[in-house]
């Protein structure tokens, strides 16, 4: 008798950990596919936040410079992107931007506060673009030059 007890306890453990083995193997089949879908990101349709930011600064044209909230409202309006999921973005900017030289901070502290472009800043953004055409009138001019020599 006790040899039927242990058969019919030993099925019922073995039909469970069979359903169980079947469940465990369409997770991982459906998590593998889960994964392979977040990987293909659309690229986001706003340029870096570093570009909007000193766009924002110099478009605003501030006197004492400009604030993190107007900052946030001009990419809003401009960019139409949401600002409250690029702040953390924007405040790590401005803080290592005035670190680096790149803003002035008018006032406040960290990511609060007033910010201007720095005179350095300014200065750069003009010349590579003039540096950016020369270059390429004197590619041109080059070209011209070696096609005569041959």
């Amino acid at each position: 008798m006790s040899d039927s007890a242990v058969a019919t306890s030993a099925s019922p453990v073995a039909a469970p950990s069979a359903t169980v083995e079947k469940k465990v193997a369409q997770k991982k089949a459906s998590g593998s596919a889960g994964t392979k879908a977040k990987k293909a990101n659309a690229a986001p349709s706003h340029p870096p936040t570093q570009q909007m930011v000193d766009a924002s600064i110099k478009n605003l044209k501030e006197r004492g410079g400009s604030s993190l909230l107007a900052i946030k409202k001009y990419i809003t309006a401009t960019y139409k992107c949401d600002a409250q999921k690029l702040a953390p973005f924007i405040k790590k900017y401005l803080k290592s931007a005035v670190v680096n030289g790149k803003l002035i901070q008018t006032k406040g502290k960290g990511a609060s506060g007033s910010f201007k472009l720095s005179a350095s800043a300014k200065k750069d953004k003009d010349p590579k673009a003039k540096s950016r055409v020369l270059s390429a009138e004197k590619k041109v001019e080059s070209k011209k030059v070696a096609s005569k020599k041959t």
